[in-house]
């Protein structure tokens, strides 16, 4: 009884123990394949999808930084607009002691002083009314034929036929012909009837109007006129040439404003003022050159601020700069450093460069400017100072022509751009693969543990036959003793 006490003992516990491993180990039918497929995937994928996740992080970071870069660069050249001509460096300024009678500009080439300006006459364009009335206003059928019209010895046709042949009809050819010179047509809507009203666009004495039919019906007859035989207008405004006198010196213009009376001044006159003169005054005008020159100092250091900023190493927290060593923006800062501060092709003298005017730079890239050198520069010669910014080879126009060259759809940054949206492309490209890759791995892993499962679950059900057995026998035995 002993020895079977002891057998059956000892197959009941080897029994239970081959249970208590499958279960402790949670294999057999009840087996989680697909979170270890899962965790077996994601362990084989992490190595690949860490290095792509940094390739993508790179190239995003460095997309945004040229953006950056491009951003920086177009704000400048902006900044280089008013800049680029002579005008916009104008040292003259020209004022009107009275800007009621005349407002004045200047270009550089003006000279220095102060005129006395007296108006006596505005230049004035003609005007005709009709002497005839029409009692049916625009409906008014008056004629068809051909009207030509004359100004200033220019002249243009229009033809009716005897469908449009009404006044309005006449008004609207007249002011839709494409050869008319100036002539606009209107009706006035009186009390007594309508008028039409022919009105010059163009100012002076010399730009008087004729109206001469033909043909037709003779209806249009009724609008014939000439400045020297007359005819069916009332003149209501007669053309007239502008007269002033310039320091005692008599002009006359046909227009009001007036650029040929004294060398790089234009007036524009805008009323009379006889016997009162009012003073125009030519002048410096250091103030307007000396904010551009700071204005332009500004922009400089603004974008080269952006540019060390993207592409310099901090020592002291030990961070480069996105773009450290980028051939892109290291070529752009030598190139836009060099166009800056070397000399201007074609000057000679004190003032060839922005360093001869005071605008010199510091350790760090930036420019300063010294005010007193400037307004020296000014003084001295202020169409230099001009010519160092606008002329064709100045400072505005080469880093013009250079930006437009580095931000158009063919230069670097635009290269640049390109190569980075392939890189993402390749990125995408590589995803995409290495899912491809890891649905193939996590099928044959999903085979495998199904297969195995199954292997155990057929294991499993004959450990349960085996302990059956086991358990019958040990029963028999205990009850035959």
């Amino acid at each position: 009884m002993a020895t079977t006490d002891a057998t059956s003992g000892t197959t009941a516990s080897t029994s239970s123990a081959s249970s208590g491993i499958l279960s402790s180990l949670g294999i057999g039918s009840g087996l989680d394949i697909g979170s270890l497929v899962s965790q077996l995937v994601a362990a084989e994928r992490a190595p690949a999808q860490a290095r792509i996740t940094a390739q993508a992080s790179d190239v995003a970071t460095k997309i945004s930084a040229m953006a950056t870069l491009k951003s920086a660069l177009s704000t400048f050249q902006s900044a280089l607009v008013t800049l680029t001509t002579p005008s916009d460096f104008s040292a003259i300024t020209a004022s009107s002691s009275d800007e009621s009678v005349f407002t004045a500009t200047a270009s550089p080439s003006a000279v220095e002083g102060d005129y006395d300006v007296e108006v006596s006459q505005l230049a004035k364009a003609q005007q005709l009314v009709s002497t005839a009335t029409f009692a049916s206003g625009g409906d008014t059928a008056v004629g068809y034929g051909t009207l030509t019209l004359g100004l200033g010895g220019q002249s243009f046709s229009v033809t009716l036929d005897s469908s449009s042949n009404t006044l309005s009809d006449i008004r609207d050819a007249i002011n839709s012909a494409s050869g008319n010179p100036g002539i606009k047509a209107s009706l006035i809507y009186g009390t007594g009837g309508t008028q039409l009203v022919l009105t010059s666009t163009v100012t002076g004495a010399a730009n008087t109007i004729t109206v001469a039919s033909s043909g037709g019906d003779g209806g249009l007859a009724a609008l014939d006129y000439s400045a020297t035989a007359g005819g069916n207008f009332t003149v209501k405004q007669s053309p007239q040439d502008a007269q002033m006198t310039v320091a005692g010196i008599a002009y006359t213009g046909p227009s009001n404003t007036i650029s040929n009376a004294i060398d790089g001044v234009t007036l524009n006159l805008l009323a009379t003022n006889s016997g009162s003169p009012a003073t125009l005054s030519v002048g410096s005008n250091t103030s307007a050159t000396a904010t551009n020159v700071q204005a332009f100092v500004t922009a400089y250091n603004t974008l080269q601020t952006t540019l060390s900023q993207l592409g310099d190493y901090n020592s002291s927290t030990q961070t480069a700069g996105v773009l450290l060593g980028d051939s892109v923006l290291s070529t752009a800062y030598s190139a836009i450093t060099r166009l800056s501060t070397d000399p201007v092709a074609g000057l000679s003298g004190n003032y060839t460069s922005l360093a001869g005017i005071g605008v010199t730079t510091d350790a760090n890239g930036q420019l300063q400017l010294d005010s007193t050198r400037l307004t020296a520069a000014i003084n001295a010669n202020p169409s230099a100072v001009s010519d160092i910014f606008a002329s064709k080879s100045g400072v505005a126009n080469r880093l013009n022509d250079y930006l437009d060259t580095l931000l158009g759809s063919t230069g670097a940054i635009a290269a640049r751009d390109a190569n980075l949206t392939e890189s993402q492309n390749e990125i995408t490209q590589e995803t995409s693969d290495l899912d491809a890759q890891m649905q193939t791995v996590q099928a044959r892993y999903t085979a495998q543990f199904t297969a195995m499962d199954s292997i155990l679950s057929q294991l499993n059900t004959t450990a349960s036959y085996l302990d059956r057995v086991f358990n019958t026998s040990n029963n028999s035995s205990s009850s035959s003793g």
